[in-house]
């Protein structure tokens, strides 16, 4: 969708929608919050995932601050809810349950009257969307000196989201290719320059253990994420079926619901956790791997990425999006370069062979990993960015 599109779309439905808009604007009014919020979090759910950990975090810097997170999307799992509800000052209100519903649709437009209202009254907004359509949907409605921030990690958010960059403040991306794309974007659109002066880049955060070698007899391959379809994750298990029938010295892990993309009881040599909220366990699995696998056709930087660097240990990934901006063949990691899916099983077999005729290789560049997340994944520098950006004045 182009810019002119967008905003002649966006028009007529805010038109259109405007009635029950009004009504919620008057439900806001007598319904009052509890206390005094300058910091509203639009946020999809409490589902498991590297963007929820990220708001989480970005939350964390922010205990200090009364927070109001909104919920909107009915969730699969909320695996993350509690590490949602335990940071400090922070109040939920979970609508997913009324608004995620296009046959009532109309519930949602309410909705938007009643929160803008709650913001609207506060002296100094601050709204921030996480990757969260609802946030997009509550732009038209807060009041004009709100400061407005976005979070983004994929370019699959670009083709609506270009239609509300003229009510954002702030757009921070998490990959440098993402934030080339944006600009791509906008001089397609030729967007004046103000726009692109907006667009950030800043890494994610993760704590950075101390350095510990592998000592596994075998190689220990592992998968994290979830069974979505851009992850390709049957194309692992591929990998790992031909490496156990040719009897290679490799073991396969999988975490996450991979049991809704393939057979797992097929794959009775490989190790399957499922979801894992525990993250005294997901330690424990990190340690105990010598490698991460991704064969996805489309990533942003996973934080199981960034994890998996700061732990020393190779990462071994499609050669997609932003990987390469942080990943490079053998120098600090392995790439598969190769867009036919026969291609990708073939060349990740050759890597993971590589990496166990020459430990010296995989000691090397698991080292060389933990030296770049050192540089660039660290927790203080992540707080200071956005304490900095959120709290600070429009201007």
């Amino acid at each position: 969708m182009t810019y002119k599109g967008a905003k002649r779309k966006f028009f007529w439905e805010t038109i259109a929608m405007s009635p029950f808009v009004l009504l919620g604007k008057i439900v806001g009014s007598i319904y009052k919050l509890d206390k005094k919020y300058d910091l509203f979090f639009f946020v999809p759910n409490g589902d498991i995932g590297g963007a929820p950990r990220v708001n989480v975090d970005i939350l964390e810097c922010l205990k200090d601050k009364n927070k109001l997170v909104i919920f909107s999307k009915i969730p699969k799992n909320n695996q993350f809810l509690e590490r949602f509800a335990s940071v400090e000052n922070t109040r939920i209100i979970d609508l997913s349950k009324y608004i995620d519903h296009k046959i009532i649709h109309f519930v949602n437009f309410f909705f938007r009257g009643v929160i803008s209202t709650w913001i609207n009254k506060s002296e100094d907004p601050m709204i921030f969307g996480g990757e969260c359509l609802f946030f997009y949907k509550m732009l038209a409605h807060v009041k004009s000196s709100t400061r407005r921030i976005e979070l983004c990690h994929l370019n699959t958010w670009l083709p609506y989201s270009i239609g509300w960059v003229d009510k954002i403040d702030h757009r921070v991306v998490s990959t440098k290719e993402l934030q080339e794309k944006i600009e791509t974007q906008y001089q397609e659109n030729n967007l004046p320059k103000k726009y692109f002066e907006k667009v950030i880049f800043w890494d994610n955060a993760i704590d950075i253990p101390a350095y510990k070698e592998s000592e596994n007899e075998i190689l220990e391959v592992v998968f994290v994420g979830r069974g979505a379809p851009q992850k390709r994750v049957y194309l692992i298990a591929e990998i790992a079926k031909k490496m156990y029938d040719a009897g290679d010295k490799v073991h396969f892990s999988f975490v996450g619901d991979v049991e809704n993309v393939f057979d797992i009881k097929e794959y009775f040599f490989c190790t399957f956790y499922g979801n894992i909220s525990d993250q005294n366990k997901m330690d424990q699995i990190y340690d105990q791997s010598d490698v991460l696998i991704l064969t996805s056709a489309y990533e942003g930087l996973p934080l199981v990425v960034m994890t998996m660097m700061a732990r020393n240990k190779v990462v071994l990934s499609t050669a997609v999006n932003g990987i390469p901006d942080y990943i490079h063949h053998k120098e600090n990691g392995l790439l598969i370069f190769s867009k036919d899916e026969k291609e990708i099983v073939e060349e990740g077999m050759k890597n993971i062979r590589l990496l166990i005729d020459q430990p010296a290789l995989k000691k090397s560049l698991g080292k060389r990993n933990q030296e770049i997340a050192k540089e660039k994944f660290g927790r203080d520098v992540f707080c200071q960015h956005y304490r900095n950006l959120i709290l600070n004045s429009k201007n």
